[in-house]
């Protein structure tokens, strides 16, 4: 093998179904139904509402379903929209190694293409294993991780979904490489879209880096080139971000063993490091029988990270959503004001209410070297909740709920599912809808999924 876009085109050329254990094929009709899921509560969210009206007025030949819907788009803006409608809430799936990613970002190229084509649910579920597999083990290899170099992980998601979307498009292993030229060579996000107050972009950069990958692979098949050393080569990625990229994370057993099956869901509509912290202290309140006014402080230890990224100023003040489920002061303040951390808590409301606000300043985070050390196979954090009383509970976790050692089970992804979906469906045709999503393979188009999933 020559650069490691050829390593990666041969892989997706190869790949089949039966090559894949039915390990992973279940693991993604799971993480297919939660998109689903968080798809669904998107719809109601203001920032696709925004970019569908733009998108609208901009026209385009009506290609692919938006999800949830009857509305169709171009190819290109349905595998933008479909993203941010499955980004949007912070609420897919996460891998963080290295650094994040949420895989389920890619899933568009896989279901928007595949319906484009005419695929069937066989071919759907290889490209959706491909995403997952190309992107989490590009979380890997950008060693120490692609914030720490100071850009998105969605600069990485850039390389995955053009392979995704050549999958089904039937590219040639010289077209492959093509397409992940031509997406590379013109998409990167600055880590600055995570960094201080956060705005809509924030789970928008993925969607766009998404839809770039099937725009590169539609312009591939019709014969454009781009550079095949965009990743390894001459002023490639590696050269220009810095030394210390680990290739042997994007090779060693590619094809051999998949990766989703490593890959884990979110039981909170949070950025994924907060994820440890919530579920220490809900649990913590649930077995004290704590109400929020017995609680005086809540001081957390945990990794440099989360401190940093989630407890700056800023998210001591949070003003909007965006803000808000990055802040761990305050998605630890709603669950001692609520006893939950549900999207009820992220409302323009719930964010100013002030019996959830007054915990801000009472939350202290504080890095510990020592747990630094244990990331990312794990993510240590200590609660300790202090009372009015004078006592004090302390909890320690390494793993959230949703992380593939304590998966959500499947009343835990009906129940997530059905919350996202009410009013519009009842918990009968969420429970279908499961059904349908767990025998995708038998599906021979997938205008069925389409069909079944439409709210409006």
């Amino acid at each position: 093998m020559g650069t490691l876009t050829e390593t990666l085109a041969h892989f997706t050329s190869r790949l089949t179904f039966d090559d894949v254990p039915s390990s992973s094929i279940e693991a993604a009709k799971r993480f297919i139904f939660d998109s689903v899921g968080c798809a669904l509560g998107g719809l109601k969210q203001d920032d696709p509402a925004i970019y569908m009206s733009v998108l609208r007025d901009l026209g385009g030949s009506p290609q692919a379903t938006i999800l949830g819907t009857s509305e169709k788009m171009s190819l290109v803006q349905a595998s933008l929209i479909n993203g941010l409608l499955i980004r949007v809430m912070d609420y897919n799936d996460i891998y963080w190694m290295q650094d994040p990613s949420h895989p389920s970002d890619l899933l568009p190229a896989a279901i928007s293409v595949g319906e484009h084509v005419h695929a069937n649910g066989r071919e759907v579920l290889t490209a959706a294993i491909i995403a997952w597999e190309l992107e989490m083990r590009l979380c890997e290899f950008a060693v120490p991780g692609i914030r720490e170099r100071g850009w998105h992980h969605a600069t990485l998601t850039q390389f995955a979904s053009p392979y995704v979307a050549g999958k089904l498009l039937g590219l040639t292993v010289a077209q492959l490489q093509h397409a992940a030229g031509i997406s590379g060579s013109a998409h990167g996000s600055t880590g600055s879209v995570t960094a201080g107050k956060l705005t809509m972009m924030k789970n928008t950069v993925d969607p766009l880096a998404t839809a770039a990958g099937v725009e590169a692979a539609l312009l591939a098949r019709h014969g454009y080139t781009g550079p095949e050393h965009v990743i390894d080569g001459k002023e490639g990625l590696m050269h220009v971000l810095g030394e210390g990229w680990a290739i042997e994370k994007m090779t060693d057993g590619l094809g051999e063993r998949f990766k989703i099956e490593e890959c884990g869901m979110k039981a909170f509509p949070t950025e994924a490091l907060t994820h440890a912290p919530i579920t220490a202290t809900l649990d913590l309140i649930r077995e004290h029988g704590l109400r929020p006014d017995d609680i005086s402080g809540v001081r957390v230890k945990t990794i440099a990270r989360a401190a940093d990224i989630l407890s700056d100023p800023s998210k001591y003040d949070p003003q909007g959503k965006e803000t808000a489920d990055h802040s761990l002061p305050y998605c630890l303040a709603a669950a001692c004001a609520c006893g939950k951390v549900t999207p009820e808590e992220f409302t323009a409301e719930k964010i100013q209410d002030p019996a959830v606000r007054r915990f801000l300043p009472l939350i202290k985070v504080e890095a510990d070297p020592a747990y630094e050390a244990l990331f990312p196979d794990k993510q240590p954090n200590l609660i300790t909740i202090e009372t009015v009383s004078g006592t004090t509970h302390e909890k320690y976790i390494e793993f959230p709920k949703g992380h593939p050692s304590t998966p959500m089970t499947r009343t835990d992804l009906l129940d997530k599912f059905a919350a996202l979906a009410a009013p519009e469906m009842s918990r009968s045709k969420v429970e279908s809808i499961y059904d349908l999503i767990m025998d995708f393979e038998s599906l021979d188009s997938l205008d069925p999924f389409f069909d079944a999933i439409r709210v409006k």
